[in-house]
């Protein structure tokens, strides 16, 4: 074990979780399911007061918690936003999250919010402008900070990279984790014609320290990442092949739109059980 945190830069594996969402927080108060923790939207509780941190507290006093961003923006051109880094930074230290997440990418510009997580161009520029921000971010915040690759449904002619190419050079010299969502790389090949299994191979395995599965729509000619489903069999195979080379490591069932009951979740996070079992047998063997 102690092997295997010094692989995911000192960081636990925490098992498999699921989304803390509001339709699901009676069954979780009153029934306190087998889940070994819950991701929480960070911005969602970034709050003064009221019953986001009321059920916040409580959540706490049974589960473990890690902080997961849609603001932080941290491939736009705009200076970093140190209002809303000081309120992540308090709710860190509620939360005691062990790290915070948020995407590679920009989500507006001259202070106008797109509300969307949009993709970067691939270049030696974009890395050292965003590794600059992310070293800044992680030494303020005084917690690991883990990127996420996003879904994308466009590219920029500029790109002189692959995709996993520009996260892990990014990562590399911020030096700071990755939250790879298997399906978000799914997806982004299936719209853009790579190989799934070649960007897997291909990041720093030692730095990702948190796994997104989800489902998405497929509509033929292109694929959305919209957690509205079953995590597909194909981003299960994947994930088994992310896990042979990071051994057990934290995973997250997104599940955001058309919410099923809460059992049909955790069914899903107990195959991600089950598959992490069956690798971890093998990779013993």
């Amino acid at each position: 074990m102690a092997n295997l945190e010094r692989m995911r830069l000192g960081l636990p594996d925490l098992g498999v979780g699921v989304g803390l969402r509001i339709p699901h927080y009676r069954h979780i108060f009153e029934h306190r399911p087998r889940v070994d923790w819950f991701e929480i939207i960070s911005e969602n509780f970034m709050v003064d007061g009221g019953m986001p941190l009321a059920n916040l507290e409580r959540a706490l006093a049974s589960y473990r918690l890690v902080q997961h961003g849609v603001s932080l923006s941290i491939g736009s051109t705009d200076p970093l936003d140190f209002d809303y880094l000081r309120r992540l930074k308090a709710l860190v230290r509620t939360v005691r999250s062990p790290w915070v997440s948020d995407h590679l990418c920009w989500t507006g510009a001259h202070g106008l919010n797109l509300h969307d997580l949009l993709p970067l161009p691939y270049t030696d520029e974009a890395v050292r402008h965003v590794a600059a921000r992310v070293r800044v971010v992680q030494d303020f915040l005084e917690v690991r900070l883990a990127l996420e690759n996003v879904s994308s449904y466009l590219t920029f002619t500029s790109s002189r990279m692959s995709e996993w190419e520009f996260l892990s050079a990014v990562v590399e010299e911020a030096d700071c984790g990755i939250l790879l969502d298997v399906n978000n790389v799914y997806v982004s090949a299936y719209n853009h014609g790579f190989d799934p299994g070649a960007y897997v191979d291909g990041v720093p395995h030692h730095r990702i320290v948190q796994v997104h599965l989800a489902g998405h729509t497929h509509h033929g000619k292109y694929i959305l990442d919209t957690h509205s489903d079953h995590v597909a069999d194909a981003v299960w195979a994947l994930y088994r092949r992310a896990l042979v080379h990071t051994g057990d490591v934290s995973t997250l069932i997104e599940w955001d739109d058309d919410l099923p009951a809460f059992e049909v979740l955790a069914a899903e996070a107990e195959k991600a059980r089950a598959i992490r079992e069956e690798v971890a047998r093998a990779r013993a063997a």
